[in-house]
Formats: structure tokens, C-alpha cells, sequence
């Protein structure tokens, strides 16, 4: 009777320590999901930061896009003064004058990462050229840049202004 005796009361310790034993492997459970909770968080807020930290770098880098666009109206001004002094033979102190603010002002533009975008010569792209005009020519291949109407120019790797031009046109082709 005795061991009849110690089964029953180890039967009710038994029920006792498995159900403890359930409840702490509920607990283990809840907490690791917890704990993933957590490491998902945190890592969508350092995601969040460093999307911020890029998007304010960005806006940074090309903050000032938009006053240099309001600036190219002026430089257009210039290279048209330029261009009209060297047509009439002018080469004075006026003119000299002229041509030093103009290289001034492409200078300060370049330290900003505005730059003129090189046309002349080179093959016709609409991401960066604008073609006003064809006309045909023997001395140029086709879809090449002959004419520069209107310079364009780039701030770092974006288009600010695509260039206005003049492509050549295949002479033969009617």
C-alpha cells in the first residue's frame, strides 16, 4: 500500500510540475516573440534613420538647384554679350569685363556641382540635349551635335537645363 500511496501523491506533483512546466515554456515563447518584436523595431528605426539621414544629404547636395536655375537667364545674357562683341570685332575693356564676370559665375557655379554639359561635336542624347533643329551637313555624322543655342547644364548627375541645339542631319536622306 505504501507504493500505491506514493504514486498517488507524486501523480498530483507530476500534473503540478507539467502544468509549470507549460506555463514557463508559454512564457519562454511569449518573451522570444518579444524579443523579435523588439529586434524588428529597432531595426525599422535604424532603416527610418538612415532613410532620413540620405533624403536630408540629398536635399543638401541640391538645396541650391533651384537658384541656379534662376541664375542661367543671366549667364545666357553673358555668353549672347560675348558672342554679339566677338561677331562686331570687339575686343575692348567692355567686353573683357564681360567674359571675367561670365567665367566668374561658371566658376562659382562649378564649385557647387553645376557644370556646363559639353554638346558641341557630340552625339545627340535626349536625356541632356533638346533638339530645336536638324539641318543637313557633309562635314558632321548624323545625330551629331553641330549648333549650341542654349547651353545646359547638370548639378552633380541630375539635368538642371538640357541643352538647346542644332543636330546634323544625314544630307543624302530625303
Amino acid at each position: 500500500m505504501a507504493t500505491n500511496e506514493t504514486n498517488e501523491a507524486t501523480a498530483p506533483e507530476a500534473e503540478s510540475a507539467d502544468a509549470e512546466v507549460q506555463a514557463l515554456t508559454e512564457k519562454l515563447t511569449k518573451a522570444e516573440q518579444q524579443k523579435d518584436d523588439m529586434l524588428r523595431t529597432l531595426a525599422e528605426y535604424e532603416n527610418s534613420r538612415k532613410r532620413s539621414a540620405r533624403d536630408l544629404e540629398l536635399e543638401r547636395k541640391f538645396a541650391h538647384g533651384k537658384l541656379a536655375g534662376d541664375l542661367l537667364p543671366a549667364l545666357d545674357n553673358l555668353d549672347r554679350a560675348v558672342a554679339a562683341a566677338r561677331k562686331a570685332g570687339d575686343n575692348g575693356p567692355l567686353v573683357q569685363g564681360v567674359m571675367a564676370t561670365q567665367a566668374q559665375l561658371l566658376d562659382i557655379l562649378k564649385r557647387h556641382g553645376i557644370n556646363l554639359i559639353e554638346t558641341l561635336g557630340q552625339p545627340f542624347d535626349p536625356n541632356v540635349h533638346q533638339a530645336v533643329q536638324m539641318m543637313p551637313s557633309a562635314e558632321a555624322p548624323a545625330n551629331t551635335v553641330i549648333q549650341v543655342l542654349q547651353q545646359g547644364y547638370q548639378i552633380y548627375d541630375r539635368i538642371l537645363r538640357p541643352a538647346s541645339v542644332i543636330i546634323a542631319s544625314n544630307p543624302d536622306a530625303k
